[in-house]
């Protein structure tokens, strides 16, 4: 297995970084300097329990409990506790790309050297990573502040020698997964689990999954998006640079030259330049560039908030070890990737609706002049009658997932904790919504080299004649009715791939 490096230090990590647990493992190395930050904020906690002073967390109990104060001889126990009761996660795991990027989040954020635990501690953290070993963590529990306290205690669990882990595939013990990579469990120290749980690790590592996951979507929606529009016979007219120069909205000008690229050199194009009386396309054609250029102008502001989130420290209390201060705040609260999560919602539901639109358009002899549901001998075949119906569903049922998970909040805590972001189920809800767009595209891209296979023997351009062939390399023409899933599962496959990507380059910084 091919590991990728990643770097632990006092510097931000760059979205190509995060992308590399997403990927696959990783191999980090915890820095000299990262080291040294840790060791100095673990000696202020140390220097300030030798003078009781209270400290939330660390020698107080938590949340409503804050009042509680701890003995010096159960502080150990005090976290341990913690970890347990915390431990109170439900539902589905989450994936294994997830847990990987949320254990390097964790460790970037204590390796900065504001949450005061032990250089033993994030070491620990850090075999784990390198040995792939993987907590297993339910993906609901979490209200998005004081942090994603329940997901993150099931990651701490495992530090621990206790709860469950991923080794090679299998589910097995905390404790086995230890042993067998002959770590031992970790004593916590004061404030330890504390520093584990608190943060917005798994919102902010569930969110930047699926915004990678929408790129490549999009990237494909825009293959086929030009794919159709040649099918109908469409105009290019609307990608002149012209009229986005005076729009400058920046995803828009960077999709009208994408699309322009995509279709230069269509003879199918070329067939229709005199004599086409049609005057304009319909907007699910025409105004691809404002709707997928305003979809990914949204996706690059909260690919923005998600990077600045995952190289922030999300603890609290933290530790300012050049002041020898420990400061109570609250930057656990996740409204950030909470509004980030909303507005993907948002740009990935219009992905998916302006696509189903352009399967209407392409299935409906009023617009397309092709055949009725691109299918020979209509009537006696169905064609995509049906397919569109699956797109329709899938485009309806983002609609609904798209509802703002933010402006909802119930208190926690007995009322001390009484304003949460929802990030969590936010940014969980996402990769839902991805998989519904990633299957109206999919039909969207059978339906329109149905279309081009229809307007043989001219060809599309040459980038548009290479999606095509690679459909087509997978899946026959449709020229009578068979099962449609089957087909559409396949070109999915093949969105979460390479190729597509490959015809339009890189969208997000």
């Amino acid at each position: 297995m091919a590991y990728a490096p990643v770097k632990i230090a006092n510097r931000e990590l760059s979205l190509a970084e995060l992308r590399k647990p997403l990927a696959g493992a990783c191999a980090v190395s915890l820095e000299a300097e990262a080291q040294q930050a840790i060791a100095a904020s673990h000696q202020v906690i140390a220097d300030l329990i030798r003078g009781d002073r209270a400290i939330y967390g660390v020698n107080t109990g938590f949340g409503k409990l804050a009042k509680a104060r701890i003995a010096m001889s159960d502080l150990g126990q005090l976290q341990i506790n913690l970890v347990r009761s915390h431990a109170a996660g439900t539902g589905e795991t989450l994936d294994l790309r997830t847990i990987r990027l949320i254990m390097l989040l964790k460790l970037a954020s204590l390796a900065r050297g504001y949450s005061g635990i032990q250089p033993a501690t994030a070491r620990a953290l850090a075999e784990l990573i390198n040995r792939d070993i993987m907590p297993v963590i339910p993906a609901q529990g979490s209200v998005g502040a004081s942090g994603d306290l329940a997901p993150l205690a099931h990651l701490a669990l495992v530090l621990i020698g206790e709860g469950a882990a991923w080794v090679e595939g299998r589910r097995v013990s905390g404790r086995d997964a230890l042993r067998a990579a002959q770590i031992e469990p970790l004593t916590l120290g004061p404030k330890e689990g504390l520093a584990l749980l608190n943060g917005t690790q798994v919102s902010t590592a569930i969110a930047l999954h699926a915004l990678v996951d929408a790129e490549r979507i999009m990237q494909a929606a825009v293959v086929a998006g030009a794919m159709s529009l040649d099918a109908i016979k469409g105009s290019d007219t609307p990608f002149d640079p012209r009229i986005h120069a005076i729009r400058p909205h920046p995803g828009q000008i960077m999709l009208a030259g994408a699309y322009r690229r995509l279709l230069l050199g269509s003879a199918i194009r070329a067939s229709h330049l005199i004599g086409d009386d049609k005057v304009q396309d319909p907007y699910s054609f025409r105004c691809q560039p404002q709707v997928m250029g305003a979809a990914l102008d949204t996706l690059r502001h909260a690919s923005r908030t998600l990077l600045l989130e995952a190289n922030s420290v999300s603890d609290n209390p933290l530790v300012f070890a050049a002041d020898g201060e420990v400061l109570s705040g609250g930057n656990f609260h996740a409204e950030p990737v909470a509004f980030a999560a909303d507005m993907m919602a948002l740009a990935i539901a219009e992905i998916g609706s302006i696509s189903e639109r352009r399967i209407a358009e392409l299935t409906d002899t009023t617009m397309s002049e092709l055949p009725p549901f691109l299918v020979q001998e209509p009537g006696l075949n169905s064609g995509y009658m049906i397919a569109h119906v699956t797109a329709a569903a899938l485009a309806s049922e983002n609609k609904m997932l798209a509802h703002p998970a933010s402006i909802d909040s119930l208190p926690t805590s007995a009322n001390q904790e009484d304003h949460v972001s929802m990030a969590t189920h936010g940014a969980l809800r996402l990769h839902r919504m991805n998989a519904n767009t990633e299957g109206i595209i999919a039909i969207e891209l059978l339906a329109a080299a149905e279309g081009l296979d229809f307007r043989r023997p001219l060809k599309s351009s040459q980038p548009l004649e290479l999606a095509h062939e690679l459909i087509r390399s997978k899946i026959p023409r449709r020229l009578k009715d068979r099962e449609f899933s089957g087909d559409i599962e396949i070109v999915r496959s093949l969105i979460r791939g390479e190729e597509f990507a490959s015809l339009t380059g890189p969208l997000l910084e």
